[in-house]
């Protein structure tokens, strides 16, 4: 089976950029797409370009900031769907920066959202999907959680713990079927990446590609993760970045 007809898929931050790109991959491929995110006109906007495609979505707005938060969005998405068969784990903030200018605050927002979001949700779907005996996540992380770089402590060392993450997932309830993956785009130009500039086609030309990623490109990847395709695929780290990782 390579689509998801008769599937419900949730992606978090689903309004721009990756989410956006990979709720509409997945809406393509016949799933019931809910989308949350921050934004209700943006989100809403997502939701009416899929319909009018013929696809299915919702959406629900959702602060991601704390295990309460994520668990709720679970519940609500339930209340929408009646089950979750695909997570994409997407949503997530990256501030660029030196070590030393970071706050406490600052440090607590980006593992807030970048970790604790995503342990809770699959902490509250994966059980059900394991039940099932079916059911796939997909964690975006990023190619700086693979090797040091200056100014990214921060996200890079979020994204890393999410790596780890997805592996103790994949040993966890692959078991019962449920395969956890992860994606790790490179540079990709979106709406969140439009303010780095020259910045991003720089970092881009570090790699064999010598070009940033679209989120399409992304979102592929997610679409292949998510759908029989990748039925022997557990754990695995998928690297997006037009090569970066290899040189």
């Amino acid at each position: 089976m390579t689509d998801l007809r008769g599937k419900s898929a949730l992606v978090t931050g689903g309004n721009s950029g990756i989410g956006r790109a990979t709720a509409m991959a997945l809406a393509t491929l016949g799933a019931h797409v809910v989308i949350s995110g921050r934004d209700e006109t943006r989100g809403g906007d997502v939701v009416r370009e899929i319909r009018a495609a013929g696809g299915q979505a919702d959406f629900l707005v959702a602060d991601l900031r704390d295990e309460a938060s994520a668990r709720s969005l679970a519940a609500r998405t339930r209340e929408l769907v009646g089950q979750v068969d695909v997570l994409v784990n997407n949503a997530g903030i990256y501030p660029f920066g030196p070590t030393e200018q970071t706050t406490e605050q600052d440090f607590d927002s980006v593992f807030a959202l970048n970790v604790k979001a995503p342990y809770f949700l699959v902490a509250e779907l994966a059980p059900e999907m394991a039940k099932r005996g079916h059911g796939a996540i997909i964690n975006l992380t990023t190619m700086v959680a693979e090797f040091g770089q200056a100014g990214m402590s921060l996200y890079g060392s979020s994204k890393a713990a999410l790596v780890l993450l997805t592996k103790s997932w994949a040993a966890e309830y692959g078991p019962q079927g449920v395969r956890v993956n992860a994606v790790s785009p490179g540079p990709t130009r979106t709406e969140g990446t439009a303010g780095m500039g020259d910045n991003l086609d720089q970092l881009a030309t570090m790699a064999p590609a010598g070009r940033p990623g679209s989120a399409e490109e992304i979102a592929e990847a997610v679409a292949f993760l998510a759908t029989e395709r990748s039925s022997f695929v557990h754990g695995a780290v998928l690297p997006v970045d037009g090569g970066r990782i290899a040189v």
